[in-house]
């Protein structure tokens, strides 16, 4: 994770496989003053995103066309990238290594989505600053 500056917008890598979806989750993010700087919908494809992209924090859909995510979870942690879960399984979905990760149930709304990413507590060390929160 790199350092940021003070008026930079934090930067999101989105892994979602529904681009309906995914859309809906960047105009969330952009609304709330964040910057999507990658979108993968394969789980190959946000493998690489994830061991290259320059982000502050990521949002994980559990499964991706019947593949779990949890391989890039670890890449991101590995990293030391902050990540939540999106996903219609809920928390009893979320395997127990990644219990203490936040979770957001779909569909949600974009206050469920702000509270599951101060849940990540980026906010408390200072570097990540939305502009607009709701």
């Amino acid at each position: 994770m790199s350092a940021m500056s003070a008026t930079q917008r934090p930067r999101v890598l989105v892994v979602e496989d529904e681009s309906l979806v995914a859309m809906l989750i960047e105009d969330m993010l952009s609304d709330m003053g964040y910057e999507v700087v990658a979108v993968a919908a394969r789980i190959d494809q946000a493998l690489d995103t994830a061991r290259s992209v320059v982000a502050d924090l990521a949002i994980l859909d559990l499964n991706l066309a019947g593949q779990r995510t949890d391989p890039v979870a670890e890449v991101l942690r590995a990293r030391g990238i902050p990540f939540m879960f999106a996903t219609g399984y809920g928390a009893a979905g979320v395997a127990q290594e990644w219990s203490h990760v936040p979770v957001v149930q779909k569909p949600f709304q974009e206050s469920e989505l702000s509270h599951a990413l101060l849940k990540l507590k980026v906010h408390e060390t200072g570097a990540l600053k939305p502009g607009v929160q709701s």
